[in-house]
Order: structure tokens, then sequence, then C-alpha cells
């Protein structure tokens, strides 16, 4: 059933441009990250860091800034992430970088899933004024959010057979993460702090503190109605607890030759069933087609499709997923608190002016309330 195109609101994010994210300087955060480099580096390795860049298609909610090094030994690229300044209006209330960087170790060492090398954390905020990441920057592309890759990019113009190539592959990052060997208490730093009797029960109330959190004193109609279809419909038998990576999008993939090189933003990864990374992966191309149905535009509607996805899922992992109405639903309520918060952004960088209808705030509302009232 096609879904009704809702009044464009002036105050709607454009998805053509790049929101701002920062506010920090880059020419004082480079000067500082030299000197902490000539801090760490080995005494006469005189490092030199080049003009600092940002990502302009996609990276958010960190801030990520890529440079080159150059040392006597040569010169290699690196990327660093930071948490927002509080002033930026971050996207989530906590950034624990120590959490990623054990995800991002974990993976590398217990998977042959490509995730970069972190060549450096540094937990003491005294350098750069917060906690911050130094890894190698890895030669890839990823499908771009802005514009979004099937408004016309590199993929949507991919002949079908690549684009089946770099599907397949990226749903079996899922299988081979899901099927992680680690102990209970390798994975113990993942379990999210809200209650619950079960890995999902713990995740959904995790999440409804965030609302609360992205909310003020607002209230949300759209999402709190989303909460109560999802009470409403709870899976009779949660499956198997697993890693999920959290935000499971193919934007936040590297890939050379539609070959996966670098998997990155571990910092949603938590304890969960596997179908909480599978509705994310199908929903979040849902979203970027219904973006692409208001702007009149072709999109790539054979792309991710669910049944394709649980059949390449099912033969990697040799596991049929389930309750994936379910779980596709809890993607949009997720992406639905994020977009909120990325559009209360926007109006603290007055880019944007407060709604009058709070569910403005919610870009795929209408796709949202189609989901919810089948």
């Amino acid at each position: 059933m096609p879904v009704a195109e809702p009044d464009p609101p002036a105050n709607q994010p454009d998805l053509s441009e790049r929101p701002q994210t920062s506010t920090r300087d880059l020419g004082a955060l480079r000067a500082s990250l030299q000197t902490w480099l000539a801090s760490v580096l080995p005494a006469g390795a005189a490092p030199d860091v080049g003009a600092l860049t940002t990502p302009t298609t996609g990276g958010m909610s960190s801030e990520t800034v890529l440079f080159d090094l150059t040392t006597p030994d040569g010169t290699e690229s690196l990327v660093a992430r930071l948490p927002p300044t509080d002033d930026a209006a971050p996207v989530f209330p906590r950034y624990d970088l120590e959490r990623q960087v054990r995800i991002i170790r974990l993976v590398g060492e217990r998977t042959d899933i490509p995730v970069p090398a972190v060549r450096w954390y540094e937990p003491d905020p005294a350098a750069l004024g917060a906690p911050f990441i130094v890894m190698e920057q890895i030669d890839g592309a990823a499908p771009p959010d802005l514009m979004p890759y099937n408004f016309g990019s590199w993929l949507s113009e991919a002949a079908p057979a690549d684009q089946r190539r770099l599907q397949e592959a990226s749903v079996g990052i899922l299988a081979e993460l899901h099927a992680m060997a680690a102990a209970e208490q390798d994975v113990a730093f993942l379990e999210l702090d809200a209650p619950g009797d079960t890995a999902l029960r713990r995740h959904v109330n995790d999440l409804a503190n965030y609302y609360d959190w992205v909310r003020g004193d607002l209230r949300i109609p759209i999402l709190e109605a989303t909460f109560a279809w999802i009470e409403e419909h709870w899976p009779e038998r949660e499956g198997e607890t697993v890693v999920s990576w959290g935000d499971s999008r193919i934007g936040n993939v590297l890939y050379r030759d539609f070959v996966p090189v670098a998997v990155l933003d571990w910092e949603m990864a938590a304890l969960g069933p596997r179908e909480i990374d599978l509705g994310w992966m199908i929903f979040m191309h849902s979203f970027f087609e219904f973006a692409a149905q208001m702007s009149d535009l072709d999109g790539m509607p054979g792309f991710m499709q669910r049944s394709d996805v649980v059949t390449t899922y099912t033969k990697r992992s040799g596991t049929e997923p389930r309750d994936l109405d379910f779980y596709e639903v809890y993607a949009a309520l997720r992406h639905g608190i994020v977009m909120a918060r990325v559009m209360l952004r926007s109006v603290h960088f007055g880019e944007a002016e407060l709604p009058a209808d709070p569910d403005q705030l919610v870009m795929h509302r209408p796709l949202l309330e189609e989901m919810i009232s089948s």
C-alpha cells in the first residue's frame, strides 16, 4: 500500500545538506592533537598532523576527523573520534569510547569482520577536552546518507549483480557477528544498564529512557503510540541473545569493489536478539525509500528486501529470523527517536524552527503510522 505523503513542514530537515554537528575549532583541535601525539610517540618522532577534515556524507553522532600523520617513518592516514561537546546538542546522552574500543577489538580478534585497528585510546580529557580514539583510516567508500544513496550514487548506479553482492556481504556481516564465540564475561560490558528480565526487555527499557531524555518537556504522540504497539505485539519467544552491532546499516560500512573492508560505528552495540540488527538493516533502507518517494524519485525498490535478507541470513547463519514485523517496527521507533533528536539539534543551531506539532520531529511519521496500523 502506498504511503500517504505528509504536508512537508518548512522546518523539515533537508536531506541534501549536512546539518551542523560541532562547535569545535578544527585548527585548535589539530594543534592539540599534534601536541598529544608528540607526547605518546617515541622521542624524535616530531609528528606533523595535516589539516583536519570531516566526513560530508554521514557520521553525525560522534565527531569524526580525518588527518594524515607524518613522522620520520613516513605518512599514514588516521581517524580521530570524539564525543560532541555539550553545547553541540549531542545525539546521545552518553558516549562511552572505552566501550566502543572494547567491542571493536573483540570483533577484530574473534571474527573475520574487517574493523579498523585502534591505534590509541585516550581516556584523559586533558589533551583535547574530551576522551578520544585514534584509528587507522581505511580506503573505501560508504553508501552516502547525504544525499541518500538511493537518490543517485555509486551504489544506485551499479549493476544489479554488484548491488546484490554488496547486499549479501552486508547481511553476512550480521551472521558472522551473531555467531562470534565469546564467553559471558567477555561481553558483559555490553549489557545495558536498564531494568528487565531479558535482553530484549532491557533494550526496550533503555530506549524508553533515551526517549525521555530526548523529549524533555515535550510529548511526541507517534513515538508513544509505537511504544504501546511494541508492548501489544511482544514476541512470544525471544530468540538467542547475541552481540548486536546496533547501528547495522550499509552507511556504516566501507566497501571496495562492493566488498566490505571496514565495519564502523559501534556506539550502539549491546546484547540482544539477532533480529534487532536485521530489523534495523531492513528498515533503514525502507526509510531511505520513503524519503525517495517523498522526493518523487525511483529509489532502489529491489534492494534490501526482507525476503532476500532473511534468505541470505538463514543460509549464512543456519538460523531463520523470527518476528520481523515486530523488529522492523522497533527499528522505526528507535530511528524515530534519533531523528527527533537530530531535528532538535537543528533547532538548537538555528537551522530549523520547533514545529507546533511535535510529531513533525519524526520525519518518517507517515511510514511509522502505516506500520503500526496494520
